[in-house]
């Protein structure tokens, strides 16, 4: 097998593949990405640096000394206690996290993870906030999903957009959909708002878009209120997918449609609201190789970084950017994500 080299796909299935087929993966993965965002596609230099760091004999690989970049998380309190099924409650999650596994910041959470289940228990969630900050040092954020379809009925006051599309029914679906954007306006901003004043260091808007455009409108909306009425606390905005689904169409943010944009469109748009970090997110397809995948990744990554005037993190969760979707994704393919966003599209976070 030695004109072969031991790679991954994107359902974290091991494979052997030659030198052409992992340069051909990288070409088209490049060209696709290139394409569906009209954006340049990596260079012949950059694109021989991938097939060096894909095809790395060593099983883990990293990035030179100086290059490190920071980790930020999402429902970070919820990786350690609930993921893992280790018995611990979040205090100690976020000890672990700082003490035991060195992060540079963390993220309180309740295990709904969504803004509007938080309403009904924020005194509860302020005096954890309260208590977290007096025992640990490390940045703290609180974070949620808008999660926008939870106001869809029967649970929310709002008719179902998903119902009414299939039945032809979209003036009715598009005036659920702002309707339901009110809502979730309201609830992050209160809840967001709790937070900061009982000592968040930031606020993490997580899977934004995950309901299309209706759910980046009321996710933009919040954080500029948010960033006006508190100058001087960050925003981490983490989007659901590469592009912006046209759930509803015509959204505007700023004057900007919503509806179709990539990364490097959405981290602009991001800028205008007064976000502080930009989590870009690019599908794994687990049908392709880890080379088509990556390609596509650093391809729109380089396009987001070239433009952005502030940080931008990866998503590199199960799934996204690259890394397996997987529950466990393998190691030699998550830090060959790592390394080549870093070192390739120049990424500020992960």
């Amino acid at each position: 097998m030695s004109d072969k080299y031991l790679t991954r796909y994107g359902d974290n299935f091991a494979a052997w593949m030659t030198e052409a087929e992992i340069r051909q993966d990288i070409e088209d993965g490049t060209a696709d990405a290139a394409r569906r965002g009209k954006i340049p596609p990596m260079s012949q230099d950059e694109m021989d640096y991938l097939y060096e760091i894909i095809t790395s004999p060593q099983k883990i690989v990293s990035v030179e000394p100086g290059k490190e970049v920071v980790v930020s998380f999402d429902a970070g309190t919820l990786k350690l206690c609930v993921r893992n099924g280790i018995p611990m409650d979040r205090l100690q999650a976020i000890l672990t996290q700082e003490r035991a596994l060195a992060s540079d910041s963390i993220e309180l959470c309740h295990v709904d993870y969504s803004y509007k289940p938080v309403k009904p228990i924020i005194s509860e969630e302020r005096q954890a906030m309260e208590q977290a900050q007096l025992l640990c040092t490390l940045p703290l954020l609180y974070g949620a999903m808008p999660n926008l379809g939870l106001y869809t009925k029967p649970d929310g006051p709002c008719d179902n957009w998903s119902e009414l599309l299939p039945l032809g029914k979209i003036d009715e679906a598009r005036a659920a959909q702002e309707e339901g954007i009110e809502h979730a306006v309201r609830d992050i901003v209160f809840v967001a708002s709790n937070m900061i004043e009982s000592g968040a260091d930031g606020i993490n808007l997580d899977t934004v878009g995950a309901s299309g455009d209706a759910d980046v409108k009321a996710s933009m909306e919040a954080v500029k209120i948010l960033s006006e009425k508190y100058p001087g606390t960050g925003f981490e905005v983490g989007m659901a997918g590469e592009f912006n689904l046209g759930m509803h169409g015509q959204l505007e943010f700023e004057g900007d449609r919503i509806a179709g944009l990539y990364p490097h469109d959405q981290v602009k748009m991001a800028e205008k609201a007064g976000v502080g970090i930009f989590g870009m997110a690019v599908n794994t397809n687990s049908s392709q190789s880890l080379a088509w995948n990556l390609a596509r990744v650093v391809t729109f990554a380089k396009a987001a970084t070239a433009v952005a005037n502030i940080p931008v993190h990866a998503n590199v969760g199960m799934g996204v950017c690259g890394i397996p979707l997987s529950v466990i994704p393998a190691a030699d393919a998550v830090s060959r994500v790592d390394k080549a966003l870093v070192e390739i599209a120049k990424i500020d976070g992960l």
